[in-house]
């Protein structure tokens, strides 16, 4: 699907890590590590997994090559004994994660590592790179798709932010996310080509400005894809000239046995210029054409416009989905922390309690009602299936506990997707993602999607994590110095 990462997109502390871990023979031990975040994106309470097939193809293809290793021994930080150590160097761990698409949660183990820890720790910065990023993306179009269909009339989304992404993996990467979250479509290429999104694109001002008038260029671009013209029209006058020229070029069309397919806005008031484009358009009998917007969007400026009458068919989300941008975005604050060594449970415990770890080997649990729809999700030990009734705790207060309801289904949230190494499954097309994404969201509670003030949505830990957290806990700070 991608081409390998390099084994160095890594942080220099792993290989240093790496190689004490190897002088100290406690590469071998079996770690158990857990990436989760602390807080969802956006000021929202849910996030959209995604990455977890960016993820398993690096694990399954990183290898060090001599140049890899020539880099690392001119660093002159390294031995000989832990470079031929890397040149053998496999994954050979177990992942367990969420089901790329899956709706999730603050606090709950998305995707757990089973390793060696000489393997677990190397593959710290390129998991959580793949996948707090995607998830990102994939959250950000998710919110952008649910403004739009929100819409008495339908809308979609397309994601147009390549100009702008953080690098061309970034952009390609965004494309994949937004399109699992939700996006119909990108205006990227090479993400067309490599991921099998279906390319979308009208032409820019410097099309209608390369030719003599207005009408001439739309005439022109007509002729060329009679049967795939989406229309610029605010280069110079949006309802006085551009949408005038366009009726015109699409009653041309349509005496040659073709049709436009769309208008594009890209500035303005894009509520009261599309009201009046649809006016336009239906009293021209073009009902069919569709009408396309960009500029700076978002979910908030796709709810604004709806909110205002706005008749837009088609949201062209650029910089503010590919980067992640806008208010509580810019990244996903996702940790990949130790829980457990050998049969040891391990646990972080810092003087700021909200970063302090939960310790041991875990499952996660949904709970649903009777419809479907999730009402909570429930982290417990390995070994533990919580029971209907059972006290549950909020991971970030233990004073704030509830009771798992009684009238409910408990589901395992999550499943081996590595083992011994190798692939538990085929990779799913990024449609059938998309679609489980969307099925995901449609069964959150009500008011957890919404922009402002959503509903949060539970997670909790079981009996028996609790009671192992705050035995842990209590014993660290016996052990602490001055205790």
């Amino acid at each position: 699907m991608s081409t390998p990462l390099s084994p160095l997109f890594t942080d220099l502390y792993q290989l240093t890590m790496l190689a004490g871990y190897l002088r100290w023979g406690l590469h071998e031990q079996e770690a158990t590590f857990d990436l989760y975040f602390r807080r969802s994106p956006f000021g929202g309470s849910y996030a959209v997994w995604a990455g977890l097939e960016s993820a398993l193809d690096y694990l399954t293809q990183l290898r060090f090559e001599d140049e890899h290793l020539a880099y690392l021994r001119n660093l002159q930080l390294f031995d000989e004994a832990f470079l031929a150590y890397l040149q053998s160097w496999r994954f050979s761990g177990e992942v367990i994660a969420f089901p790329e698409g899956s709706v999730v949660f603050p606090n709950e183990p998305l995707l757990t590592v089973r390793a060696p820890l000489g393997e677990a720790q190397l593959v710290e910065t390129a998991l959580l790179n793949l996948l707090n990023f995607q998830t990102l993306i994939a959250t950000k179009a998710a919110r952008a798709f649910l403004s739009a269909s929100g819409s008495p009339h339908g809308g979609s989304v397309v994601e147009f932010g390549a100009r702008r992404a953080q690098g061309p993996n970034g952009a390609l990467l965004a494309a994949r996310a937004a399109f699992i979250g939700g996006a119909t479509g990108t205006s990227n290429v090479e993400a067309g080509q490599r991921f099998g999104i279906p390319v979308v694109g009208t032409h820019a001002h410097a099309w209608v400005e390369a030719f003599p008038s207005e009408i001439a260029a739309f005439r022109a671009y007509a002729d060329a894809f009679p049967d795939d013209s989406t229309l610029l029209i605010d280069t110079f006058d949006t309802l006085k000239s551009g949408l005038p020229n366009a009726i015109t070029v699409a009653h041309e069309l349509a005496g040659r046995g073709h049709a436009l397919r769309g208008v594009r806005l890209d500035s303005g008031d894009l509520a009261y210029l599309s009201r009046r484009a649809r006016e336009m358009l239906d009293g021209a009998g073009l009902e069919n054409v569709k009408i396309v917007a960009s500029n700076d969007l978002d979910e908030f400026v796709i709810d604004s416009v709806i909110r205002e009458g706005g008749r837009i068919d088609v949201y062209g989300v650029g910089t503010r989905l590919a980067t992640g941008g806008g208010e509580g975005g810019g990244a996903l604050g996702g940790v990949y922390k130790l829980v457990q060594l050998g049969s040891t449970p391990k646990m972080k415990l810092t003087a700021d309690r909200a970063k302090s770890t939960v310790p041991g080997r875990k499952r996660v649990w949904r709970a649903r009602d009777e419809a479907g729809t999730a009402l909570l999700d429930v982290v417990s030990l390995e070994g533990e299936r919580p029971q209907k009734g059972q006290l549950v705790t909020d991971p970030a207060n233990p004073l704030n506990r509830t009771r798992l309801p009684e009238r409910c289904t408990l589901e395992s949230a999550r499943r081996v997707v590595l083992e011994a190494g190798k692939r538990t499954e085929p990779a799913s097309p990024l449609s059938e993602l998309q679609a489980y994404a969307a099925s995901e969201l449609r069964r959150l509670p009500e008011g957890t999607t919404r922009l402002l003030n959503p509903h949060v949505y539970r997670v909790a830990l079981s009996e028996g994590l609790q009671s192992l957290r705050a035995r842990m806990i209590a014993e660290l700070e016996a052990d602490a110095p001055g205790a």
